[in-house]
């Protein structure tokens, strides 16, 4: 009976610090965001394309996870990029020590006259520096565009557009090694790896394809599996759990034409893969993001931001549009305005937020997740530069 009565107090005191260990908040963690600004290229108010000479580009670093609403500028590096492609020419492993970074064209003058030519260049950042700092320059194919990591942070593939070819990356720490360019046959705009790491989607913009890779290890093979997805699809991203693959379909080589445009829908599971449904979103969606959820992704539209502004489909700005995931179904849920020519779209580690960088307005538009809507939260950050790009670590 006594030993009970010493015990009870004591297990009481117990309870009560787990109790308040329960109640203790959780202490903000990093998250990483990385953004490209391409200096050099902008549109007149007629939408022609206008050149500057290079040597002004950066790439941020932005801590969105310390608080989601006032992101923290970690450190701003003078590295080139460029617009052209799909905002996803980076990418951060899932344990965030290393990023990658590919510039995909260059600016030239030859008798006073500019124009843009194909890079090869591909950035290794060391995200572990204080402050974060560039520590490699690889050469790898032309006019590397869309890439992505594995889950495991061990491999990485490069969609090199005026290569017709796939980059294929060993990742050792921070040693970041090509392996092999895997010719495709045409050109491809961006890849993306499925969840297990066992295969990847590539997509054949000019053709509107889709092509699919088997990975063993470090082998990549393209085992020329093609099928038809939307016109002009741009970007890829694949659900975590690497049942369904979503195509923005541009529609026009890149730009808004003032015509309604796709997201198509790829079953992953069937085989052999095949696009079952398109969903429609509007004009020029080129930012595409699937939510760590799962449940939710989101189509970035042009809306003819960047156009002449007497065409009859200009808009001063564009917008994304929500899609609610529900097993194969995927299905139109809200659309939010946002700023001019938006491009990159990055989710927050946890789904609540959404991040859209604005190119033409220098900043970043945050948009708060409710369940499968979208909702405007006033809060915006300025950047150093346009955002030509914008992708956050690996979640799946």
């Amino acid at each position: 009976m006594r030993l009970r009565a010493r015990l009870l107090p004591a297990l009481a005191t117990i309870a009560m610090l787990a109790g308040c260990s329960g109640m203790s908040p959780t202490p903000p963690q990093r998250q990483l965001l990385l953004v490209a600004n391409d200096e050099k290229q902008s549109w007149s108010d007629a939408g022609a394309v206008q050149l500057a000479p290079h040597g002004r580009d950066t790439v941020q670093v932005i801590d969105i996870g310390t608080d989601p609403l006032a992101p923290r500028n970690v450190v701003t590096l003078a590295l080139d990029n460029t617009i052209a492609g799909p905002p996803t020419n980076l990418a951060i492993t899932a344990d965030e020590k290393l990023a990658l970074v590919a510039n995909s064209l260059n600016v030239v003058e030859e008798g006073g006259v500019r124009r843009q030519v194909p890079d090869d260049r591909l950035f290794v950042i060391d995200l572990t520096a204080t402050p974060p700092k560039l520590i490699d320059t690889l050469r790898i194919g032309k006019q590397p565009s869309g890439l992505s990591i594995n889950r495991a942070g061990t491999l990485a593939l490069v969609a090199n557009r005026a290569d017709n070819s796939v980059s294929v990356l060993r990742i050792a720490g921070q040693k970041v090694t090509l392996i092999e360019n895997v010719a495709m046959g045409e050109s491809v705009s961006h890849v993306r790896f499925t969840p297990d790491g066992r295969r990847a989607i590539a997509t054949k913009f000019p053709n509107h394809k889709v092509a699919m890779l088997d990975v063993d290890g470090e082998k990549v093979t393209y085992s020329k599996l093609d099928f038809a997805a939307g016109l002009w699809p741009y970007n890829v991203d694949v659900t975590p759990d690497g049942r369904l693959a979503l195509t923005a379909d541009n529609g026009n080589s890149g730009a808004s034409d003032g015509q309604i445009d796709t997201v198509s829908v790829i079953d992953l599971e069937v085989r052999p893969p095949r696009v079952i449904d398109k969903v429609v979103v509007g004009d020029g969606p080129e930012g595409l993001a699937v939510s760590p959820t799962g449940k939710f992704a989101v189509a970035v539209l042009l809306r003819g931001s960047n156009s002449a502004k007497n065409a009859y489909f200009y808009n001063r700005n564009g917008s994304v549009v929500g899609l609610r995931i529900d097993g194969r179904k995927v299905t139109r849920t809200n659309e939010i305005e946002v700023r001019g020519l938006p491009e990159g779209a990055v989710f927050s580690a946890d789904g609540k937020y959404l991040y859209v960088g604005n190119f033409i307005d220098q900043d970043i538009t945050i948009l708060r997740v409710d369940g499968d809507t979208l909702v405007p939260t006033g809060k915006s950050f300025g950047l150093a530069g346009h955002p030509a790009a914008m992708r956050g670590r690996v979640t799946h």
